[in-house]
């Protein structure tokens, strides 16, 4: 199960940056300023993934 679900992880942070990519394009977000918006979706994205494993491991 903990190798599905990490697979399942890294095609959702994959797919996730891809958007973040295209909102950074679409938007004209400075370069200066798009690894800060990166960060802080991969981070929120991460922190869901967890509470989300935590939440299949002990339901």
């Amino acid at each position: 199960m903990i190798s599905m679900f990490i697979f399942f992880a890294i095609f959702i942070l994959f797919y996730i940056n891809k958007m973040t990519n295209s909102l950074c394009l679409q938007k004209e977000i400075p370069e200066e300023r798009q690894p800060k918006v990166f960060r802080t979706i991969n981070v929120l994205i991460t922190i869901l993934l967890i509470s989300s494993y935590i939440e299949i491991l002990f339901a």
